[in-house]
């Protein structure tokens, strides 16, 4: 069997950086156990699959397809980054000629759309409540040991817990700061975190980035993901009200780092726009 798989560097216009997605185009059904198979085997933070939903479907032509997202230790609900790298090869490799790609997931339905030489996503955008701390001290600590933490929310959507550092740190501190996320495991005590989201808040003079940030997700086998689109989900609606802004340039500062155009919709969702790199183009044979 051979099923076409090809590697894109997410939220970013160059090879090697941003954050890379396996994406493998399904003509036929797959054994359940072999999504996860193929996803270990590839070793990045996501692969994803694309699906015909009916027969005479077509990956070139159809408007339609289903998508589903596995790290190397299971499958996830949301993947921002993945269904860029997706809608990336549908655009630029399978030469897909519609103006707007429609993608059915376990977070419902997901659009893309070309904008110039960006892949705008629309996405849910999901609230974070201000969460107790002493609930997450332990975890805090473990993350970033002393520093001074201005605020903690937690998204019980996403399962996702956001730390704003104090503003007196600059993005540097956040992009030098050591994290051992494997600590993370056994400092959850509560058993409903799932992500940890580091931010700081940008430049306020109105240029450059509105807020910078760092995922960590262990717990999902992803010590820390190098762009995510789904902590975006969660940080926009945060830096949204914060600022007072509809419209953000974040920047994640991880290794590899990341762009992100946000633009905070009046419906309840958000528009994240990104770029991409197609690096790789093969075929997994088995």
């Amino acid at each position: 069997m051979q099923i076409p798989v090809i590697t894109v560097d997410a939220f970013t216009n160059r090879p090697f950086s941003g954050n890379p997605a396996a994406v493998c185009l399904l003509e036929n059904d797959l054994d359940e156990d072999l999504h996860q198979k193929i996803a270990t085997e590839m070793n990045l933070s996501e692969t994803a699959f694309i699906r015909k939903l009916k027969p005479g479907d077509d990956f070139s032509k159809s408007s339609c397809f289903g998508l589903r997202w596995f790290t190397p230790a299971n499958e996830v609900p949301l993947c921002g980054h993945a269904t860029l790298a997706s809608a990336a090869v549908l655009f630029h490799v399978q030469k897909n000629t519609n103006s707007v790609l429609t993608f059915v997931t376990l977070s419902g339905e997901l659009k893309a759309r070309q904008v110039k030489d960006h892949i705008v996503l629309d996405l849910p955008l999901y609230t974070a409540y201000p969460q107790e701390l002493k609930e997450v001290e332990e975890l805090i600590k473990a993350a970033v040991g002393d520093m001074i933490v201005q605020d903690v929310r937690y998204s019980p959507d996403t399962k996702k817990l956001l730390v704003r550092l104090s503003d007196a740190y600059e993005r540097s501190v956040l992009e030098n700061l050591k994290v051992s996320a494997q600590h993370f495991l056994s400092a959850e005590k509560t058993g409903k975190v799932k992500g940890l989201i580091l931010t700081v808040k940008g430049n306020s003079s109105g240029k450059g980035h509105d807020f910078y940030s760092r995922y960590f997700s262990p717990w999902y086998g992803v010590l820390e993901d190098p762009v995510t689109g789904s902590a975006h989900a969660v940080l926009s609606s945060y830096w949204s009200e914060q600022l007072g802004k509809k419209e953000m340039l974040a920047f994640q500062c991880s290794r590899r780092g990341g762009e992100l155009k946000i633009s905070v919709r009046s419906d309840g969702r958000i528009d994240i726009a990104g770029q991409t790199a197609i690096v790789l183009k093969g075929n997994l044979t088995f």
